[in-house]
């Protein structure tokens, strides 16, 4: 019988999370295998690549900073960096640090099986091939797992269909066809205006209006960029020490209400003007206090009307049902404008909403929409979605699944009572959505490094999540949350947009100082709240 291959750890995904996790894991002196579902490095942006796909935190703060070589000899070409070169810096990342030869692409993790008599994980990918790891690190990413719709008929569809989620890596062209957009969300906000551009007819087919600010991107001056590699260190510093995201977004000072009103009418529009996610950050509490949130919310419902012409499209283009930054805002280039173009249509899917799709393309309880093709704008079963695709087992043959059935629970974000072993980077309970997630993913990437130096010193073999702490962490990440307007909105940091899915607000709101601080003292506490031990099996160079 062959001997299965064992490792010291074994990395799942091959995105920013994975990529730095594997580099770090060999600076320790590790065995690893890190397995990614793509062709190649990048993540969500290997898979993202729809017309319009863009970051919405800077450039020169969406990067690592792990490496000061690194940092100072890439060149971002513009404000925000669009899909393409983010792939690119992926790709130039793993060519720098050598990390594909530690990677199997084009290869899922079907399930993985925490050994207790072995204290392994057994990975199994859909292939068939088994693997075992001391530790396992899902570095799955928290957007990663396309939700698609489950609209009648849709297999019946002639023309095209896409999934901004997984789009196609050659050249797709809409030039002088009819298209169907569902959804408008951040990747419907992004994709709409190029794809008008180009089509002859474009039907966004809307259920919920969101908020969006323009993005106000420039190609990077020069001198904007010298301003930051000057002093990357400070300003890296900065944002862990004083920011509540890991961004540097000059934030506000005061209460909305503390501010009279025409002053606090010129603050929202140099925001606005300023673009991007700094419009959420012009005042300490709007995101605290209802009455100062509607301000900054009816300040862009006011832009929303004076952009679109059309009072009747401008209405269902205006949210009234949510606080504006309680789902995440969208950052886009002409979306609002694009509804003054002739050829594009909005259909309210409130008041007419789809009953199938068709051969010729899509009906409504009013109306059959003839078209060519149809994007799916419709999202990701966020956070948890990748991670619930797997089978993963641990203690006692307990299923994540069941595990969290009512909702994700966890200690830091990081482990899970019951599956040792396992750690989760940006998982449900830290910052991660919340925050620049390559900051977030620095750090949780750095804390597990440390975390499996400290057990190798004290020859350690396992550690595991204490059931008693994990409750305390999950009670406090809520207790933290209903005191800001997050959890009332029905947005994805709750499951909303997933049918079926439970309703828990799933990111730690608390900002990325305290948590930080946190994650510190349990590390210097000899990790407290986890139960850590030496098993008699050892079978890698852990042992």
């Amino acid at each position: 019988m062959e001997r299965i291959r064992c490792v010291d750890v074994v990395v799942v995904g091959a995105g920013f999370a994975g990529l730095y996790m594997l580099h770090r894991l060999r600076c320790l002196g590790l065995t690893v295998q890190a397995y990614e579902a793509g062709d190649d490095v990048g993540g969500v942006w290997y898979w993202n690549r729809y017309p319009g796909a863009r970051c919405d935190v800077e450039s020169m703060q969406y990067s690592y900073s792990f490496d000061e070589d690194l940092q100072q000899e890439w060149r971002w070409t513009e404000r925000y960096a669009s899909q393409p070169e983010l792939l690119a810096y992926a790709g130039h990342v793993a060519d720098r640090f050598d990390l594909r030869r530690d990677i199997k692409f084009a290869t899922r993790v079907r399930s993985a099986r925490f050994l207790e008599t072995k204290a392994l994980w057994e990975m199994v990918t859909a292939a068939g091939d088994v693997l075992h790891a001391r530790f396992c690190i899902m570095a799955t990413g928290c957007l990663s797992s396309a939700r698609i719709p489950r609209l009648p008929g849709m297999e019946r569809f002639r023309g095209r269909s896409f999934h901004t989620g997984g789009w196609p890596h050659e050249p797709v062209s809409f030039e002088g066809e009819r298209v169907g957009v569902i959804g408008t969300g951040s990747s419907g906000i992004q994709a709409i205006p190029l794809i008008a551009r180009e089509a002859a007819n474009l039907f966004v087919f809307q259920r919920t209006p969101n908020f969006s600010v323009p993005a106000q991107n420039w190609p990077m001056p020069e001198e904007y960029e010298r301003s930051w590699k000057r002093d990357y260190p400070a300003l890296r510093r900065r944002a862990r020490e004083a920011s509540t995201s890991g961004s540097l977004t000059d934030p506000g000072q005061h209460k909305v209400h503390d501010i009279p009103p025409q002053e606090r009418e010129q603050l929202f529009e140099a925001r606005w003007k300023k673009g991007g996610v700094y419009f959420l950050h012009a005042f300490t509490d709007l995101l605290l206090d209802e009455a100062s949130n509607k301000e900054a919310a009816d300040f862009v419902r006011r832009k929303i009307r004076s952009i679109v012409k059309d009072a009747a499209v401008a209405d269902l283009l205006t949210p009234t049902d949510h606080a504006i930054g309680a789902k995440r805002i969208c950052v886009d280039t002409d979306y609002y404008d694009t509804f003054n173009r002739p050829n594009v249509t909005l259909v309210d899917l409130r008041s007419d909403p789809i009953e199938e799709v068709t051969v010729t393309g899509l009906r409504t309880t009013r109306k059959e929409y003839a078209l060519d093709a149809i994007v799916y704008a419709t999202g990701y079963d966020a956070m948890t979605g990748a991670l619930l695709n797997m089978e993963i087992i641990g203690r006692g043959g307990l299923t994540l699944q069941d595990k969290w059935q009512d909702g994700p629970r966890s200690y830091l974000g990081m482990m899970v009572a019951g599956f040792p072993n396992l750690f989760t980077i940006t998982g449900p309970g830290s910052p991660s959505v919340l925050s620049n997630m390559i900051f977030s993913i620095e750090q949780h990437v750095e804390w597990i490094g440390d975390c499996l130096g400290y057990l190798e010193q004290n020859r350690l073999s396992t550690i595991e999540a204490e059931a008693a702490a994990e409750e305390e962490w999950v009670e406090h990440v809520n207790a933290v949350a209903d005191r800001t307007l997050y959890p009332k909105a029905a947005s994805w940091y709750t499951g909303a947009n997933v049918p079926g899915k439970p309703r828990v607000f799933m990111p730690y709101v608390g900002g990325v100082v305290a948590y930080r601080r946190k994650c510190d003292k349990v590390a210097a506490a000899g990790y407290s709240g986890f139960t850590l031990a030496r098993a008699e099996v050892a079978e890698t160079s852990m042992a």
